[in-house]
């Protein structure tokens, strides 16, 4: 862990860095950025592996995310040529009218425990190629991660004659993220956890006029209609509840299905839930591995408690599971309103509630009335209701998917989501905009 005077030290040094990053032309820092993409190549294996150790994902998803890294740098070196500002007609005889894009200086990244390099990588690969220094700050329950990672991307600068500091990196809790959220030198602040806590973050960095970008909660939904393909439908809600133990924040936690085949969808997908292969991450066999901390195993048990006193009846898991490590089942809530307290909150667990619905006005309407607005699905082979899904009375979600599940993203696009999800974009579109600043 790094102290404040440690913090003070490393913000002067990136400081200092900046001022060598942004006077290299854009597309010297892409070949940086593409240098860097491949180093995590290499490594990608035991970076995995380390991800899997630290958090608990399942070895796959470790180096799936590390994968995700080596792509936005990819990604970023394409942007790095592209980065450009309209020349404008001027109203004035003999002039211009430029806008011109500039680094915003430097960028400090608060990362979650979740996804301890991904999400790190989207924002870096995107500030740098931007001109803009970074400082980490991941999670204090996954610092070798962090570790490693600043170490093969200081070796890659330093090996160009460049200042490691360009990507630093600092090690702590509460009182380091405090600091940079309360700090004038930093230029932009990326934030990814939970809701309660940006919204600390956000009031922090507003009261001193700074900018933020905030990646917060999700209470994401998948709606099936009658006319949906059921064989697509449960492997999407498995993988989209079960995976990474329930500890996305594009995790499916509401399951809306038609009324009219409820019983048969609910049966299908506990049977699927039975052969799920809880095991150590490590091995090539296992598909569930544990959640992260102590603390979430409570938060799982008093969930499925709240559940069962506000109506909801148990058809699968519910219970910790029975061997060392923090597993707990998988789990299935049927029977619940769609609006009871349990529902609205967003539990980083493995927990899927299965709701019916009737109407598709009521049903889109249910899943825009929590406060988060992430991600969001519907199955249905209606083209008319896709695009009003798709449409502004729609899905009110930052992410809206049609036939495919509600977790995972794709670098080309902005990830991000709204309402209490924060309202920040990361990853591609233009979202290098966030990490810029605009010269008319």
């Amino acid at each position: 862990k790094a102290s404040l005077e440690d913090y003070e030290e490393t913000v002067k040094k990136a400081k200092e860095a900046w001022k060598v990053w942004a006077d290299i032309p854009a597309p010297k820092r892409g070949e940086i950025v593409r240098q860097i993409g491949d180093a995590l190549r290499q490594k990608i294996k035991v970076l995995g592996s380390l991800v899997s150790l630290e958090m608990g994902k399942i070895y796959v998803e470790g180096v799936g995310e590390v994968q995700e890294y080596v792509d936005v740098c990819d990604y970023a070196v394409g942007l790095s040529r592209m980065i450009g500002g309209p020349i404008l007609p001027s109203e004035r005889p003999g002039h211009a009218l430029i806008e011109q894009w500039n680094p915003v200086g430097l960028v400090g990244i608060i990362t979650a425990f979740n996804f301890p390099v991904a999400v790190y990588g989207w924002n870096s690969a995107i500030a740098m190629i931007c001109g803009n220094a970074c400082l980490w700050k991941g999670a204090p329950t996954t610092s070798l991660i962090s570790v490693a990672v600043t170490k093969i991307i200081a070796k890659v600068l330093e090996d160009n004659k460049l200042p490691g500091a360009i990507c630093s990196l600092v090690c702590g809790g509460v009182d380091i993220g405090t600091a940079m959220a309360r700090d004038e030198r930093m230029d932009l602040l990326s934030f990814t956890g939970s809701t309660k806590v940006g919204k600390q973050v956000a009031l922090m960095v507003q009261e001193r006029f700074g900018r933020s970008l905030l990646e917060l909660g999700g209470n994401n939904a998948i709606i099936v209609f009658e006319d949906a393909d059921l064989n697509l439908v449960i492997p999407s809600a498995l993988f989209a509840a079960v995976g990474t133990a329930g500890q996305r924040c594009t995790t499916a936690r509401r399951l809306f299905l038609h009324e009219s085949i409820h019983d048969e969808v609910v049966a299908k997908l506990a049977k699927a839930y039975a052969q799920v292969r809880v095991g150590d991450p490590w091995d090539s066999d296992t598909l569930y591995g544990p959640l992260h901390t102590k603390e979430a195993v409570k938060m799982f048990l008093d969930a499925v408690e709240q559940a069962k006193q506000q109506g909801g009846s148990v058809v699968y898991g519910g219970k910790v599971i029975n061997r060392p490590g923090n597993y707990v089942e998988p789990t299935i809530v049927t029977g619940l309103p769609h609006n009871a307290p349990i529902v609205h909150t967003e539990t980083f667990a493995p927990i899927l509630y299965v709701l019916k619905f009737k109407e598709e006005e009521e049903v889109f309407a249910w899943n825009n009335e929590v406060k988060q607005g992430l991600s969001s699905s519907i199955f249905t082979k209606d083209l008319g209701r896709i695009f009003r899904w798709l449409g502004p009375k729609g899905s009110d979600c930052g992410i809206v998917n049609v036939n495919i599940p509600t977790s995972g993203a794709e670098i080309g696009g902005a990830f991000g989501g709204e309402k209490h999800t924060g309202g920040g974009r990361e990853s591609g579109s233009d979202s290098w905009k966030l990490y810029m600043r605009r010269s008319t």
